[in-house]
């Protein structure tokens, strides 16, 4: 098993940065992808960001060029960097894990890009 812990959500001006984090325990070296997803209020939940066992990353068409995806294995830890926020991506982010053919979740943390 897998348990994901997000931290770093709040609310932050347009063109603002902020940070989270995702603190993976268990199982963790069962993990061969994470990934952030996000929901927004009467949306559907939305892949954001992915990394891979091998480091490749992916990002939805939205976020690219702003939002940068990493990790930290001594730490066990995924971050997504957050630049140049837009209103529209106010959301509760998700961090995800998958594992053979378990999909793990995180509770989510809000983020919320107001004036």
């Amino acid at each position: 098993q897998v348990q994901l812990v997000e931290s770093g959500g709040g609310l932050v001006q347009p063109g603002g940065s902020l940070r989270l984090s995702c603190a993976a325990s268990g199982n963790i070296f069962s993990i061969n992808t994470m990934g952030w997803y996000r929901q927004a209020p009467g949306k559907q939940r939305e892949l954001v960001a992915t990394i891979t066992n091998y480091g490749n990353t992916d990002y939805a068409d939205s976020v690219k060029g702003r939002f940068t995806i990493s990790r930290d294995n001594a730490q066990n830890t995924v971050y997504l960097q957050m630049n140049s926020l837009k209103p529209e991506d106010t959301a509760v982010y998700y961090c995800s894990a998958r594992a053979l053919d378990q999909h793990y979740w995180g509770q989510g943390t809000q983020v919320t890009v107001s004036s």
